[in-house]
């Protein structure tokens, strides 16, 4: 079964640099879509980062573009590297797959991990 497991969040001061990655496993094909979210306190989850396949193009939410930098490997771990970071970056980050050539949404996700940017 697929599993995806976050891992280095943490609390930074603003201005500040992190660096986040996801360890997956369980996937049965090549054809799978990954993503970044994340989930403030009191707010909706939404759409961080996402990429297609390995070597494909990675699309980015406004609020972060330029700051944030997805990458992914060949076996499709996934990292979000962070910089000038905000008190409003501040939120559960959650790793998300979805079994699809085009779709982004999620039918996976990591179990999230918690990112506080404060001074």
């Amino acid at each position: 079964q697929v599993q995806l497991v976050e891992s280095g969040g943490g609390l930074v001061r603003p201005g500040g640099s992190l660096r986040l990655h996801c360890a997956a496993s369980g996937f049965t094909d090549s054809h799978y879509v990954m993503s970044w979210y994340r989930q403030a306190p009191g707010k909706e989850r939404e759409l961080v980062a996402y990429n297609i396949n390995v070597g494909g193009k990675t699309r980015y939410a406004d609020s972060v573009q330029g700051r944030f930098d997805m990458s992914r490997d060949s076996d499709d771990n996934t990292s979000l590297q962070m910089n000038s970071l905000k008190p409003d970056d501040t939120a559960v980050y959650y790793c998300g797959a979805r079994h699809s050539s085009f779709a982004y949404t999620p039918n996976f996700w990591g179990q999230g991990t918690q990112v506080t940017v404060s001074s």
